[in-house]
């Protein structure tokens, strides 16, 4: 008697509304790095598009690896993956989880899901803002060749640096969340 083989059916999708909508988002990405080159050419900002394409490339990377990791440690897609956080301790388990230590973290372990990506995305406004605060303060004072490279540490040096921490971080509290 032969055993049953199990069929992968990750090549697939369940319904044709998760096709469209798997087309929009393709569409809505090819639009984002296709057009928005085009146009810094067009109007005159061809200087940031280095920049542009090397955080596109970063953050496709660590995406990309981000995925893999949970990838193999599901052993299954994306909706499998969180499927897989599910059956590790059951929807009970992971409703209950909110409740530890003491039930009366409740509240708090509720807020804390909404909490970390909205500090992330805080702290990065915060840098990001503090920087062009500093800049503008700079061109003021001294208006000829010292902004020139105190503006590639700001705006090269010190982005690459914010966004580094930022992935690092959201890969981390995704890593908790498997676990």
């Amino acid at each position: 008697m032969r055993k049953k083989e199990k069929c992968n059916t990750n090549g697939s999708f369940g319904s044709s509304l998760g096709f469209i909508l798997a087309c929009v988002g393709s569409a809505v990405g090819l639009g984002n790095i296709w057009m928005f080159p085009y146009r810094l050419g067009e109007y005159g900002g061809a200087a940031f598009l280095l920049p542009y394409l090397f955080f596109i490339v970063l953050f496709g990377w660590v995406g990309l690896a981000a995925e893999f990791a949970i990838g193999r440690r599901a052993r299954t897609g994306t909706l499998g993956a969180y499927a897989y956080c599910f059956a590790k301790k059951g929807v009970k388990g992971f409703l209950k989880s909110f409740a530890e230590p003491i039930p009366l973290m409740l509240p708090m372990n509720i807020l804390e899901i909404f909490i970390r990506p909205l500090s992330l995305c805080m702290r990065l406004f915060g840098n990001i803002l503090g920087a062009f605060v500093i800049m503008e303060l700079i061109k003021i004072v001294a208006p000829l060749l010292v902004p020139v490279p105190l503006s590639l540490y700001f705006d090269l040096f010190d982005g690459f640096i914010q966004a580094y921490v930022f992935v690092f971080l959201t890969s981390l509290f995704i890593k908790e969340t498997i676990e």
